[in-house]
């Protein structure tokens, strides 16, 4: 290890332990790292704008989060409950159920994981606390755990950084995404329902039938958005870049034309808000590119192949370590700083082991997403605390039942690539 290694090593956890926000910490770390190693500082400036003029896919990455913003605003998420009040609402614990597909509903809209919880799980809350119906923990939990399924399920911001990293294709990364996230979600149901029974949660009246025509009408044009963007990507017609476009694009006219539910001076304040947090993403990115340059000037993946070909490590042990790894780490780091900071390290050691960078970045996103709602940091349980006023303590005193189905679910997928891989393959994905 060089003595700039160390220097910025010493600087990174400095700054990132007096809460320097991690994309600051690299940036400054890396400063120190060209100083102490006799090198040009502007090097760092020029990794960051290399990284990101190069990088096209990131654009992406800004539409998303403002198809999301958008698609909270107005009418929209009135209407996609309504549809999943009239399928599922009649259920044993119908509006937990309701939660979950809501979810997953959305997940193909916004991919984003706070968007879901802070739009749509607001409203879904405050149904389910009406009159007593559930508890103010569980109805938070249930929420915070659905939509960790946002970015699973494509469209999906942290499957767009993972491509940039690992170089994998976007189109086969969404499609993966695809059979996990309704595995997330059938193991979110079926606790739910478990849940439900034990403790005698109220059943919903059921929606007449003959109303569910009209409901799924009126919510259809919002339905429509995850199979315009799947059928942009799979048909050829459009790059992941583009779709991302088009969804922004189309979210706006749901919004703004056609069911006139958002005026100019909210747009306006969609739009700020959209440029902050793809700000803030940046600045992580751009960090995140200037590490790599270092990682790789110290050899640090080549050292670490070379160490576990030397202890004969199976592909199997080496993704149940890395899990555990991540799973550990996403209760102190968001999804975003673990995929562009950490992964990259283990990205040459996948590929010397044989492990496809197809299922192994699903497994990153899935377990990231586990993350986000695992204590102490657990930015989702953060999220609903702030939007609801719902007591951190009584959200983490149901949450735990939920991580725990959802890490079942992971080490099933982790077992069985084929459940990742059978969709993209479909599609003439060769590994």
């Amino acid at each position: 290890m060089s003595f700039e290694l160390v220097i910025f090593l010493i600087t990174l956890f400095g700054l990132a332990g007096i809460g320097t926000p991690v994309g600051y910490s690299i940036i400054a770390s890396s400063i120190m790292y060209f100083t102490f190693g006799d090198m040009d500082v502007a090097l760092a400036g020029e990794k960051i704008l290399q990284g990101l003029y190069k990088s096209f896919v990131l654009l992406a990455v800004p539409l998303f989060i403002t198809a999301a913003n958008i698609m909270n605003v107005g009418t929209i998420t009135d209407r996609l409950l309504s549809f999943c009040v009239a399928v599922v609402g009649r259920f044993k614990g119908g509006l937990g159920h309701v939660n979950v597909v809501a979810s997953l509903i959305f997940s193909g809209m916004s991919g984003s994981a706070v968007a879901d919880a802070a739009g749509i799980g607001k409203i879904i809350i405050g149904m389910m606390t009406k009159n007593g119906r559930y508890t103010k923990g569980y109805a938070a939990a249930i929420t915070a755990a659905s939509a960790t399924i946002g970015p699973i399920i494509p469209p999906s911001i942290p499957m767009v950084l993972y491509s940039v990293i690992s170089d994998t294709s976007i189109g086969y990364l969404f499609l993966a995404g695809i059979v996990p996230g309704l595995i997330m979600g059938l193991v979110l149901m079926i606790m739910n329902t478990i849940i439900s029974h034990k403790r005698n949660f109220v059943t919903e009246k059921a929606v007449p039938l003959k109303k569910l025509p009209r409901t799924t009408v009126r919510a259809f044009p919002a339905l429509l958005m995850p199979a315009i963007l799947l059928y942009g990507i799979y048909g050829g017609v459009t790059t992941p870049t583009e779709a991302a476009a088009i969804a922004a694009l189309y979210a706006l006219f749901l919004t703004g034309v056609l069911y006139r539910s958002v005026s100019f001076k909210s747009l306006y304040e969609i739009f700020v808000d959209s440029a902050r947090s793809s700000a803030a993403v940046g600045v992580v990115i751009g960090g995140a590119f200037i590490l790599t340059y270092i990682v790789i000037s110290e050899n640090i993946p080549g050292i670490l192949t070379a160490f576990l070909q030397e202890i004969d490590v199976s592909p199997l042990v080496f993704l149940i370590l890395i899990n555990i790894l991540v799973l550990l780490l996403g209760c102190f780091l968001d999804a975003t700083t673990i995929i562009l900071v950490i992964v990259p390290l283990f990205i040459p050691v996948c590929k010397a082991l044989g492990i496809d960078l197809i299922h192994f970045g699903v497994l990153v996103v899935v377990n990231s997403m586990i993350g986000l709602i695992t204590p102490p940091y657990g930015i989702l349980l953060f999220v609903i605390n702030a939007v609801t006023g719902i007591s951190l303590k009584e959200i983490i005193s149901e949450i735990w039942m939920f991580i725990g189905v959802l890490i079942l679910a992971l080490i099933v997928m982790m077992l069985f690539p084929e459940l990742i891989l059978w969709l993209p393959e479909i599609f003439g994905y060769k590994g």
